[in-house]
């Protein structure tokens, strides 16, 4: 019975909610980190979404793969198959492929939740593609986020092998020919491409082992160093604050967006689910990897119009485009350069852009962090490299399906595939020198804009008889917009000699830097910036109509 006593400690007593609250502060101090981070601030702009609909991409597949799990078998052992797929019914396959048939055609849902979970891997990899070269143009990727770079390119190539180990899985006819060409590349590296290919394989190919042991790289090791390379993409990201556009009031130290929660947290909650309904209604209305129309795999039979997903294509293309060149050394040994170029030139094309923040910060010797994004005509010699890099891609992706282009377009294979050896190496010089040009072209129209204002389109009459167009001066906003980047100078290496006329000692290395600096901010590499006195004096009346 309680007393009168009692009701002063029960009005005083703490809710349940927050009872809990102050436990796990106390312990974990979960209130302070809130309290630090909760209220950060993000910048908004429709480019960011880039990189999350990579995230979103990524926890959809983790969502659907456990679910497909459940049901897949990653065996070799052969059997004959039972189920409700009548056309393949006693036909001898392995356990995978015919468990990969039951998730189709007897799980509830299992077809969709595959077609989804291939679908989301397609667009994992597109959205991290597309948001690297985001950060890429913007030069967002300067310090301090060249580590975070780093991590988004790391991504980027364990999702390519993922999806490699995922859709090999299956075990169809078409998968095993992707498994097939993995296994001539592995055996084209000289020396240890024999034992390399018995360690993976366990045996003369295709053996007993490779699916399971795709079934564990593909939702153990790979996933599992994934997860960590976001969530420290994720925390550096908040560290380092996000990059934002150029605009009034914003700066290197000034940030400018909405916070973290609740504005920022809903409209990123709202975007997952529009994400996941987007990518569920492709995969119920697109069909992809019919399994059940290609087959089992079978050493002797290849499938017509083999093709990679999109993100091997290059890959692919790099051997279709390569001669069969093969030496025999003394000893009877045959090096097979038909396949050990594509072998060294595959890492490298990838690499180039990986490395790329370092070679720049080397280059400028810039020591600043930087969180305003560039605009890419403002740094034309970096925009020209990536879109060489991308024209180089694009000439091996071309390559890589040159039977179904010559099919469909009625041309020539022989001709597809010479135009691509050629491209592969005329094509990207020809995109860098356009791409520049282009970029120069767009800032000296910057710089007028800037001095002369905007064309009104209105035409007056001079009381001597001129007709000019009225010039509209440009509102503050714009102006900060066109001017506001940083152009730096030239890297020196300074005088041959010193002070006391002695010979300096300039190192060949150095020498090579303060070329390249110069080709990247030299007198011809970018437009100077106007500066306050011409402004002022054309629009003080001087020349400014």
């Amino acid at each position: 019975m309680s007393t009168a006593n009692d009701a002063p400690q029960r009005r005083g007593k703490a809710p349940a909610g927050e009872r809990l609250a102050d436990w796990a502060d106390g312990r974990v101090g979960l209130y302070a980190l809130a309290k630090a981070n909760m209220r950060k601030v993000f910048p908004d702009h429709w480019s960011f979404l880039l990189g999350e609909i990579a995230l979103y991409s990524f926890i959809i597949i983790i969502l659907t793969g456990v679910y497909l799990t459940l049901f897949f078998e990653p065996s070799m052992s052969e059997v004959e198959y039972a189920g409700s797929y009548k056309p393949l019914q006693g036909v001898m396959m392995s356990e995978a492929y015919a468990s990969a048939l039951h998730i189709t055609f007897d799980v509830r849902g299992g077809l969709l939740v595959r077609q989804i979970h291939h679908w989301a891997a397609l667009i994992f990899v597109a959205g991290i593609f597309i948001h690297m070269l985001r950060v890429f143009f913007t030069g967002a990727f300067r310090k301090p986020r060249e580590v975070n770079w780093l991590f988004g390119f790391l991504l980027l190539v364990l999702a390519i092998f993922t999806g490699l180990t995922g859709y090999s899985l299956p075990d169809d006819l078409m998968s095993g020919i992707g498994v097939r060409f993995m296994e001539g590349a592995i055996l084209a590296v000289p020396v240890v491409g024999t034992y390399l290919q018995m360690f993976i394989f366990g045996g003369e190919f295709p053996g007993h082992d490779i699916i399971p042991r795709f079934f564990v790289v593909h939702i153990l090791l790979l996933p599992g160093i994934m997860l960590g390379l976001v969530v420290a993409h994720l925390i550096l990201i908040v560290y380092h604050k996000h990059t934002q556009y150029a605009a009034p009031g914003r700066s290197n130290n000034v940030v400018v967006g909405p916070p973290l929660l609740p504005v920022y947290m809903a409209k990123a909650g709202g975007f997952f689910f529009l994400v996941f309904g987007v990518i569920t209604a492709i995969a119920a209305t697109v069909t992809i990897n019919p399994i059940w129309a290609l087959g089992p795999y079978r050493p002797d039979k290849v499938s017509t119009d083999a093709q990679p997903d999109w993100y091997l294509g290059f890959s692919e293309g790099l051997v279709r485009m390569m001669p069969g060149w093969e030496w025999v050394l003394p000893g009877g040994y045959t090096l097979n350069f038909g396949l050990l170029i594509p072998v060294i030139v595959f890492p490298l094309l990838l690499v180039v852009i990986g490395v790329y923040p370092f070679f720049e910060g080397w280059v400028t010797g810039d020591k600043r962090e930087h969180h305003v994004a560039e605009r890419p005509r403002n740094n034309p010699t970096r925009t020209a490299f990536g879109m060489a890099w991308l024209s180089e891609f694009a000439v091996t992706m071309l390559a890589g399906g040159n039977d179904v282009w010559a099919v469909n377009f009625n041309l020539s294979i022989n001709a597809i595939t010479w135009f691509c050896r050629i491209g592969f190496f005329v094509v990207p010089p020809i995109v860098f020198i356009i791409t520049r040009r282009w970029c120069l072209g767009l800032q000296r129209r910057d710089r007028e804009k800037v001095l002369h204002g905007r064309e009104s389109g209105i035409i007056k009459r001079l009381p001597h008889g001129e007709f000019i167009e009225v010039h509209e001066p440009l509102p503050p906003e714009k102006l900060y917009q066109l001017v506001s980047h940083d152009q730096s100078e030239p890297y020196e290496v300074g005088p041959e000699v010193d002070e006391n006329g002695v010979r300096r000692r300039i190192s060949p290395l150095e020498r090579a830097r303060a070329r390249i600096s110069r080709g990247y901010f030299g007198e011809n590499a970018q437009i100077p910036k106007p500066t306050r006195e011409e402004y002022q004096e054309l629009t003080s009346g001087h020349g400014h109509h």
